[in-house]
């Protein structure tokens, strides 16, 4: 199976006064399509940086980092925007949805930077809230949905474009531990068939649930856990209540 992310020998700094503070040293993993990976540091370890790098947001300053087999350092502004309309979803701590617009209309605001319209735009929005079991809730805004309900629109809304990856950051961080598993227990429906998805997160617990965790700090990959599907496993209960 082909790998949806490379990283080969990834460093990169950002400048402090008169030095440079190293923030990424060295970085090398795979993640193969269809695996569930968390990559878990404290603040300042570095994973918010590399998240910006595998969601082409950012370029390392030396190394390579292959998304789908394609290398992002050689490409510019409008590839990278290209690849990040085309095979990303992400998914945020703070659930950034417009607060005046339906869940309906925020979940299809991604289509608006296609070249092209996109053909029953209304039905794949739908779809994906019925995905992520919100069927009912098409026209409610924000303020009518709890902080789980909110943030499974999110999701609604980063499978949209039917990405290869979907990328969270911190994704149950603003959500009480209850709904916070009810999140993951989606995101292992949605891993079972066959999405990949990364999860970026400072949480231990959060990290035991996926199949694989990198563990990050000080700008070094310290630890990779060997792939397991025993969390999956043990979340049955939780995902057939989500």
């Amino acid at each position: 199976m082909k790998a949806a992310i490379t990283c080969h020998q990834i460093s990169h700094s950002f400048p402090t006064g008169e030095e440079r503070f190293q923030v990424l040293n060295d970085v090398n993993f795979s993640i193969q399509q269809g695996d569930m990976v968390a990559i878990m540091g404290p603040s300042g370890s570095g994973k918010s940086t590399l998240m910006n790098m595998i969601g082409c947001l950012m370029t390392p300053e030396s190394g390579e980092i292959e998304i789908l087999g394609q290398a992002t350092n050689r490409l510019n502004r409008n590839d990278l925007a290209e690849i990040r309309r085309d095979h990303i979803g992400f998914v945020f701590q703070q659930f950034n949805l417009l607060s005046r617009t339906s869940a309906l209309d925020n979940v299809k605001m991604p289509l608006m930077y296609f070249d092209e319209p996109v053909t029953n735009a209304d039905q794949r929005a739908k779809e994906c809230l019925e995905l992520v079991g919100l069927g009912d809730k098409f026209n409610s805004h924000p303020n009518q949905l709890s902080g789980g309900q909110q943030q499974r629109v999110a999701i609604a809304r980063s499978l949209i474009n039917q990405p290869d990856i979907l990328l969270a950051d911190e994704p149950t961080g603003a959500l009480d531990s209850k709904t916070g598993n009810e999140i993951m227990a989606l995101f292992h429906r949605l891993n079972r068939q066959g999405q990949t998805i990364i999860i970026i997160t400072h949480d231990s617990e959060v990290a035991a649930q996926a199949r694989r965790t990198l563990h990050i700090r000080d700008g070094k990959l310290i630890e990779a856990d060997a792939p397991s599907s025993a969390p999956l496993a043990a979340t049955t209960a939780q995902e057939q209540s989500a």
